[in-house]
């Protein structure tokens, strides 16, 4: 510890403290004898920075110290710092040299008694109150008859068997389960997180999606059930788009997310009442509404009858409805053979008539003015199919010559050679051949090998050329 006492009277070459050297000195003994302290205070000009530090006072009626939370210690408070909260807090007691003024380093704080918790509560529910997440046109309306139904409480307690208990003796129906804490330091975030996963689930996943949750805890004092009142899990059950049951504590105990769920249930087990039907009553209600379904099935087909047979009385007889319409057949089929053999007459006196004036020398008028036209059109298009004749030769001609003009083969009949790998593909220019190559040079009547820029190879058996065909083909 350095000493900062005035020096003596009677030295007075002593050397002289830098400001850095006092106040760092003063930082050094004050976080010595003040390296662990506890305060109780009240919260004033509470400062939430941007890198995620907290700046705040911690005052009583009389004086007033700096405080400061560093981000990795915001997380792990027990409680959310706001202006006029009355907390205990503990860490080191500081100075900050650039302003000459000393401070609290915060590491832990919690509420300073239950007035306090309670005042705070207030005033969370007062805000989330004025942002409409406790009224009742946001709250969803419950499955009347659930297939799957979510459970967030402990595995371990009996708040879980009761509830299974319940819902078994009720309804059959799929319960699943997310186990959590329901007291303590985690206990808000893994309920937090539950109801968050159980939302995130698909439909039709492996795990399957429940049609409500119902959040459960046993009854317990105020601190035991204050992780209900987290503001982070208020938000999550208000904003969860499965309906949300609320059964924390017994009938008289109230906590945030009672307010903001879409229903409270004053005790777990009330809860699987409120979830689920009672089979045994469903199946009554369905025996009832099928014996009435038959009953009045009955007496409608009976109400039917009698008006049927009431009906058929003042209707005619079949006879009746048919007797004109059968003498009216019976009248046509007996001048229906005279009417045809009148009418067979009238065709063939007809046909006598016109037959009358057809005479074989105008039918072959007819023909031979059909033939001289035909011989004229002939004479018409003779000389036209003969010019394209001679024009079609005169094309294919030009084709031939074409054909010869780019064989391949052809100038070698007159010196040439063609150059060819030995794979067999043509080498065009003198950059394609490679010194040391064996090459392939094929004239009109073989084949010889070479080597490029080297001494010649063993020659190449020469191709001898097809013979002649004897049956050339014809051209058309």
């Amino acid at each position: 510890m350095t000493d900062l006492s005035p020096p003596p009277a009677e030295t007075s070459n002593t050397q002289a403290y830098s400001v850095s050297e006092l106040a760092f000195a003063l930082k050094r003994t004050i976080e010595e004898a003040y390296g662990f302290v506890r305060l109780r205070g009240e919260l004033s000009k509470v400062t939430f920075h941007g890198n995620g530090h907290v700046y705040l006072d911690l005052k009583d009626d009389r004086s007033s110290i700096m405080g400061v939370i560093w981000k990795g210690q915001v997380r792990g408070l027990g409680v959310r710092p706001q202006t006029g909260l009355e907390v205990i807090v503990t860490g080191k007691v500081t100075t900050y040299p650039g302003r000459s003024q000393y401070q609290i380093i915060i590491e832990t704080m919690e509420p300073a008694g239950i007035g306090a918790l309670l005042a705070q509560l207030e005033r969370l529910k007062a805000r989330l109150a004025a942002e409409g997440l406790f009224e009742a046109a946001r709250k969803q309306p419950l499955p009347a008859l659930p297939a799957v139904i979510g459970v967030v409480t402990s595995p371990t307690g009996a708040v879980i068997r009761d509830i299974l208990h319940r819902i078994a003796a009720r309804w059959p129906c799929r319960v699943v389960v997310w186990p959590v804490v329901v007291q303590g330091d985690q206990a808000a975030a893994q309920v937090r997180t539950a109801v968050e996963g159980f939302a995130a689930l698909a439909p039709g996943g492996r795990i399957p999606r429940p049609d409500l949750i119902i959040v459960a805890r046993g009854g317990g004092s105020v601190e035991d059930l204050w992780p209900f009142n987290d503001e982070a899990l208020a938000r999550s059950v208000a904003a969860c788009p499965i309906p949300v049951v609320s059964a924390v504590g017994h009938e008289t105990d109230t906590t945030l997310i009672d307010f903001v769920s879409d229903r409270r249930a004053p005790t777990p087990t009330a809860a699987a009442e409120i979830v689920t039907p009672v089979f045994a009553d469903l199946a009554a209600t369905l025996a009832d509404y099928e014996r009435r379904m038959i009953r009045c099935g009955a007496r409608m087909m009976d109400l039917g009858a009698a008006r049927l047979g009431a009906s058929a009385g003042r209707l005619p007889r079949l006879q009746d409805l048919l007797a004109i319409s059968t003498q009216r057949l019976d009248l046509a089929a007996g001048r229906l053979g005279a009417a045809l053999a009148a009418n067979v007459a009238a065709h063939r006196h007809d046909l006598t008539f016109k037959s009358g004036s057809l005479r074989p020398r105008l039918l072959g008028l007819a023909v031979d003015t059909r033939r001289q036209g035909l011989l004229a059109l002939a004479r018409r298009l003779d000389p036209v199919i003969r010019r394209n004749l001679v024009q079609a030769e005169e094309r294919l001609a030009s084709l031939d010559k074409l054909r010869l003009s780019l064989d391949p083969d052809r100038p070698l009949s007159r010196g040439f050679a063609r150059v060819e790998r030995a794979d067999g593909h043509l080498i065009r220019s003198a950059a394609m051949a490679n010194s040391g190559e064996a090459v392939k040079l094929v004239f009109h009547d073989g084949e010889r090998g070479a080597v490029v820029d080297g001494s010649p190879g063993s020659p190449a058996h020469p191709r001898r050329a097809a013979p002649p065909s004897a049956d050339q083909g014809r051209l058309f």
